[in-house]
C-alpha cells in the first residue's frame, strides 16, 4: 500500500503536471471504484484542479466550489501518466483522468478492486474521510506519544492504524520499529521515556529519508514504479536475509495478508517472535532463539 513517502512524490508530481489544469473528462470502467452517488463525477468535469493533498493514505483533488475527488489507492492501486485520451485497458484498470496534456490511469494489480473514489462537497463531508490519525511531522514529541498510551496495541499494530498514525503502513513501520530497536510486538503503553523518544525521532527520520530516496530516485519523471519492496529496505521484505546492521537472518510473521518483518538481535534481545500459525503446527519444535534457528537450519545437534 502506497505509504507517507510514496503519497508525498505522488503529490508533488500531481501538482507540478495538473494544478491549474480542466479535468476534462473522468472516465470510470469499474462501478466498485464510485463509492459516492452525490455529487455525481461531472460536477468535477471541466474544472480546474485547484490543489493536491494527502489526507492519511488517500490522495485529495480539490476543485472550486468545495468540491473534491477523495482516492484511496488501497493496497494495490496506483497511477500512470499516460498519453491523452488513452483506452483503458479493460484488465486491472478503474479509470482515466483527461487533461489536457494527458490521461492519468488508474489502476489495480488485484482482482479484489478494493481501491475507491469518493466524489464530496463541502469541507465538512471531506472531513468524514480523514481517519485522524496524527501527523508525525506536525506533531510534538508529546502528541506522538499520547496516541500510543491512549490505545494499549502492539507497536506494530499502533503505527499502523490510521486512526493513530497518518500515513504509516505495513513496509514503513517495519523499518521505523527497526531502526528504532524495538519489537514488533511490543506494548505500546509500555515504553520508557527514552523509548519514546527515541521511535519519535525514528519514525521521522525514516519517513524523511525514504521521501527523499524517492525524489531522487524519480527526478523529473512522474512516479511510476511504486512499491513496498525495496532493496535498500532494511528489514521490510527481507525476509532470511542479513540484516544490514548485525547480519543475522531477517525473520517475519504472517498474519492474514500482513506481515511483520524484524531482525531479532537488533529487536527482540534474540528472540524469534512466534508465528501464530506455524508454532502451533510445529509445537516444541519450534525454535525460540537465533541459536535454535540456527542448529535447525544447519542440522546441528
Amino acid at each position: 500500500m502506497p505509504e507517507y513517502p510514496d503519497l508525498t512524490v505522488y503529490v508533488e508530481a500531481l501538482e507540478k503536471r495538473i494544478a491549474g489544469q480542466p479535468l476534462e473528462k473522468l472516465r470510470i470502467q469499474s462501478p466498485s471504484l464510485l463509492k459516492s452517488v452525490a455529487p455525481t463525477t461531472t460536477a468535477v468535469e471541466g474544472r480546474p484542479v485547484r490543489g493536491i493533498a494527502r489526507m492519511g493514505k488517500r490522495l485529495v483533488f480539490e476543485f472550486d466550489d468545495e468540491l473534491y475527488l477523495v482516492l484511496h489507492l488501497m493496497v494495490a492501486g496506483r497511477l500512470h501518466w499516460k498519453k491523452r485520451g488513452v483506452a483503458i485497458p479493460r484488465k486491472r484498470a478503474h479509470a482515466a483522468f483527461d487533461f489536457p496534456d494527458a490521461t492519468i490511469l488508474l489502476t489495480e494489480a488485484s482482482t479484489k478492486k478494493r481501491a475507491s473514489l469518493h466524489v464530496v462537497e463541502g469541507e465538512e463531508a471531506l472531513a468524514a474521510h480523514d481517519p485522524g490519525g496524527v501527523e508525525v511531522f506536525r506533531a510534538t514529541p508529546a502528541e506522538f506519544r499520547e496516541p500510543l498510551e491512549r490505545e494499549r496495541h502492539t507497536l506494530k499494530r499502533s503505527l499502523t492504524d490510521p486512526h493513530l498514525f497518518s500515513g504509516i503502513g505495513n513496509a514503513y513501520s517495519d523499518e521505523i520499529l527497526h531502526r528504532a530497536g524495538l519489537s514488533p510486538v511490543r506494548m505500546s503503553d509500555r515504553l520508557s521515556d527514552e523509548e519514546h523518544a527515541r521511535l519519535f525521532e525514528k519514525t521521522r527520520e525514516v519517513l524523511e529519508e525514504w521521501t527523499q530516496r524517492l525524489r531522487e530516485e524519480f527526478g523529473d519523471d512522474f512516479p511510476e514504479k511504486v512499491t513496498a519492496f525495496r532493496p535498500e529496505m532494511a528489514v521490510h521484505g527481507k525476509f532470511r536475509e542479513p540484516c544490514p546492521v548485525c547480519e543475522t537472518p531477517v525473520q517475519r510473521i504472517v498474519r492474514a495478508e500482513n506481515e511483520v518483518n524484524y531482525c531479532p538481535d537488533c529487536q527482540t534481545g534474540g528472540k524469534i517472535l512466534a508465528d501464530r500459525a506455524l508454532s502451533k503446527l510445529l509445537g516444541k519444535d519450534w525454535p525460540r532463539t537465533i541459536d535454535e534457528l540456527e542448529k535447525r537450519r544447519t542440522g546441528s545437534a
